[in-house]
């Protein structure tokens, strides 16, 4: 046996992509407020309760910035000084609700967007309305006897589902919501929304005190959650898939000079919202290269994390391939390089997030904890051996009972309370041992090692010379000098949200039609909004639908690897 426990981080990664149409201020998707106060809240909730455990938390600043703007906009619309530019947001607090019947049925639609077993199937008053409303659509001439009191209690209770297991065990007034149960009045669904105002304007201030007591480590994500290595080199998609078919642009124009950006951005709106400047890095995707390891060292990040193919694709480049019984869970360091890397345990990490949800809690703690006392073993003899568990620290538990409330109290129990297992972060991991030197990084994500999430695909390549159109017809204004300054800024913050990973996650046949629909309009939309800061006409072709989908349905947003 280990005469050291042996070292776990659980690293939650919080993202989501900017819904926001920067030229109207409207949101486009719900997705960032409705994991706000169900996931990250209980997320910290549950770190509260328990001060032995420990964790990572990463947090990408324009989703920090959406949460802080949906706060201020709450609080503004209950002091009476501003609108609420969320319409799902507006319907469920204002007090006319939509009239005609489109609009009516598109906002029922809305109120039926989650995990049916998890969050309406356990309320009787809201499966009684969710039957209705998955029935209307096919019989719309009935819509004529939909009153104003259904849809306010549709709206209440699709906001009740989603608020966290925390806060409905925890708040009186959400208590007293629940078990009101119907005929919801307009005080009724503001008080809702000034408990949701609430908990988003929290979600920072609570992190940040986790951080200063030590129980958390926060990270960031460069600002916009860009492929970095992409961004780089598109070439250096080929290095796991020699074979891939590559866009017609051949590199992103001045892409080194974007990722600075990115990189510099971030570090100031991390640093805006919680007071310190951050050690660490995930990048967007776990995408890593030799390139992109030299500009996070260089940006003065101590460590970095990205997914198992990744290792194992660059150990086998370096004739380092571990035998069967070998321990690789270690930290890496890149030869002539000062970052550190750990790599995630894709087994493990993949069970939270797509196995346990349908175990018993204990029986998959119980498990979890088994499978690590057995690396434990295979790396008895190894000093600084460390266990990445890496996943989204908001979309798995929407399938999970109670938002993984018994999950999540039993996983940090058993962990930190087991005298084999350590709980720790990266920053400490650093103090101890040292870093295994590899002489060669294969370029790649968390996704299969490689960039074929985001690239490669036509649609995804479709996407990319669109990209790079825009880029350089902003090169050329911005080298005129034909904005004034803050239409450049504007336009630069513009840019950086089209290079977004997400766009290209979603583009692609095996995703779902309507979540290729949502994303798809809302690249297009983000272009053209480019074009339109720069004072140039969109191209036509931004008027045309170029992505479509025929996978199955995706619920709440997530971006989950069983899809890609």
């Amino acid at each position: 046996m280990s005469a050291k426990p042996l070292k776990v981080v659980l690293y939650w990664h919080m993202h989501q992509p900017e819904y926001r149409d920067f030229r109207s201020g409207k949101y486009h998707q719900p997705w960032t407020y409705l994991h706000g106060i169900k996931d990250y809240v209980d997320m910290a909730a549950h770190l509260e309760a328990i001060p032995q455990a420990r964790a990572v938390v990463n947090f990408v600043p324009i989703l920090l910035e959406q949460i802080d703007d949906y706060a201020r906009q709450i609080k503004g619309f209950l002091n009476n000084s501003t609108a609420l530019s969320d319409p799902l947001l507006a319907a469920l607090a204002g007090p006319v609700l939509p009239s005609s019947q489109e609009s009516r049925l598109e906002l029922i639609r809305h109120c039926l967007r989650a995990n049916a077993e998890r969050l309406i199937d356990p309320f009787p008053a809201y499966r009684k309305l969710a039957d209705i409303a998955r029935w209307l659509p096919q019989h719309p001439e009935m819509m004529l006897y939909v009153n104003d009191q259904y849809l306010a209690d549709l709206l209440v209770w699709y906001h009740l589902a989603w608020i966290g297991e925390t806060v409905r065990r925890e708040d009186r007034r959400i208590k007293c919501l629940l078990e009101k149960a119907s005929s919801y009045t307009l005080h009724d669904r503001r008080e809702l929304l000034a408990v949701m105002g609430e908990l988003l304007a929290s979600i920072t201030v609570r992190y940040a005190a986790l951080a200063k007591r030590g129980q958390v480590e926060l990270s960031m994500t460069p600002y916009a959650h860009p492929i970095m290595p992409l961004l780089l080199d598109i070439q250096s998609a080929k290095e796991a898939l020699p074979d891939i078919t590559l866009p017609f642009l051949q590199q992103y124009p001045d892409g080194e000079e974007r990722v600075r950006w990115h990189l510099q951005e971030g570090l100031a709106s991390f640093e805006k919202y919680f007071g310190i400047r951050p050690v660490g890095c995930w990048p967007s995707e776990g995408s890593v290269s030799e390139a992109t390891l030299k500009l996070l060292s260089e940006a003065g990040f101590k460590w970095t994390a990205s997914g198992e193919s990744v290792l194992r694709n660059s150990l086998a480049a370096s004739d380092m391939v571990p035998g069967e019984d070998s321990c690789i869970h270690q930290r890496y360091q890149l030869q002539d390089q000062a970052i550190h890397c750990f790599f995630r345990d894709d087994g493990l990490s993949d069970l939270i997030g797509f196995t346990y949800s349908d175990w018993h809690a204990d029986d998959a703690v119980a498990n979890f904890v088994h499978h690590l006392e057995d690396i434990a073993d295979t790396c008895a003899d190894q000093d600084g051996s460390v266990v990445s568990i890496i996943l989204d620290g908001e979309n798995a538990w929407e399938f999970y009972p109670d938002n993984g409330y018994y999950f999540l109290r039993a996983l940090y129990k058993e962990i930190a309370e087991n005298p084999r297992l350590e709980l720790t972060t990266f920053s400490d991991c650093l103090e101890d041992a040292s870093s295994v030197v590899i002489p060669k990084l294969v370029a790649g994500s968390w996704v299969y090692g490689t960039f074929s999430t985001w690239i490669g695909d036509k649609d995804k390549n479709r996407a990319w010379d669109m990209l790079g159109e825009a880029k350089r017809q902003y090169d050329k204004v911005i080298a005129s000098g034909g904005l004034d300054e803050p239409h450049r800024q504007q336009a630069e913050r513009q840019l950086a949200i089209c290079e977004g990973s997400d766009w290209f996650w979603w583009f692609g046949d095996y995703n779902s039609v309507e979540s290729v629909s949502e994303f798809e309009s809302l690249y297009r939309m983000h272009l053209s909004n480019l074009y339109q800061i720069l004072g140039e006409e969109p191209p036509a072709y931004l008027s045309e639908v170029f992505a479509h989908g025929s996978g199955t349905p995706e619920l709440g947003g997530a971006m989950r690897k069983g899809q890609a």
